[in-house]
């Protein structure tokens, strides 16, 4: 099995130095398929452009080649989070007070174990949302398995693209 921490630790570092934030590592497809998914993001964008995908994948591939921590072969794959991106980080809640989010716990809470809410925000290790039909939540940061951003129009307004360069070019073949 892949230890995702001691990864995280060998991976972190190579974002840092091109002035990324890593948003999550992880291993997916088990023993048939192995990838290997990093996403980061450029702190004051939010967002990851393709060249910037590039760098840090021949960074994390020189480093992975040189300390070999995967025992299988596996595929790399490094991307920006994306519109409806993971919440991995406590800071996340915060950061993203306002919009919708689909959390998974990992015990229930209140007899649930999933909640479609709107993120108030963050206090200490505690996530607050507000879910219609329940009111306010708090939820200790801990408890939560997985959590990631529901596609809404307000998302998609505030994380429009930076450039729409190409954007109105529009493929006639038919």
């Amino acid at each position: 099995m892949t230890d995702i921490a001691a990864l995280t630790k060998l991976i972190e570092p190579e974002a840092q130095a091109l002035g990324f934030a890593l948003v999550r590592v992880a291993m997916f497809g088990g023993r048939s398929d192995p990838t290997l998914q990093v996403m980061a993001e450029r702190p004051d964008t939010r967002q990851l452009g393709l060249e910037d995908c590039e760098a840090l994948s021949r960074r994390i591939s020189d480093v992975l080649d040189a300390h070999d921590p995967i025992e299988e072969a596996y595929r790399l794959e490094v991307s920006s989070p994306g519109i409806d991106r993971p919440l991995t980080r406590a800071q996340d809640y915060a950061d993203w007070a306002g919009f919708d989010a689909r959390i998974r716990l990992a015990a229930p809470l209140n007899g649930r174990k999933q909640f479609d809410a709107r993120l108030v925000g963050l206090e200490g290790d505690t996530v607050k949302v507000y879910a219609d039909k329940v009111g306010e939540i708090e939820i200790p940061f801990g408890q939560i398995a997985s959590a990631k951003l529901l596609l809404t129009d307000e998302l998609i307004k505030a994380t429009a693209p930076l450039s729409t360069e190409g954007a109105d070019r529009i493929s006639q073949e038919g």
